[in-house]
């Protein structure tokens, strides 16, 4: 079963993709699983690798607090294997974003953070 969550979730990711696609983004993965976590999403464009975690709240406010220490760990980890499954991307730049998307009824811009500024 669906839980209403994971349909928002899925909303979120999409107006991320759809966002990124249109600046020329290609998504390469997306809910890449492995035994350290999940990769919401990997992108790509020209010599870049992007990975977005996706946040969807209805309060943005508190979103970033989700992308702890122990996520942020986790998310290294994941990153590293699918690097290690996909060593055609090895020597690829790679930036790793957080998305924080506003689910209705909030309204607002998709807010983009750089995962080293939460450290």
């Amino acid at each position: 079963m669906i839980t209403q969550t994971k349909r928002w979730g899925a909303w979120a990711e999409q107006r991320v993709t759809d966002l990124l696609q249109g600046r020329g983004w290609c998504q390469l993965e997306r809910n890449w699983v492995c035994r350290w976590g999940e990769l919401d999403l990997v992108m790509t464009k020209g010599d870049r690798l992007l990975v977005v975690e996706v946040k969807g709240r209805r309060s943005t406010r508190w979103a970033l607090a989700a992308v702890d220490r122990g996520k942020r760990r986790r998310l290294a980890r994941a990153i590293d294997c699918w690097r290690a499954q996909h060593p055609d991307h090895a020597g690829t730049l790679l930036e790793v974003v957080v998305a924080v998307v506003p689910l209705p009824p909030a309204s607002g811009a998709v807010r983009w953070t750089p995962l080293e500024e939460l450290s």
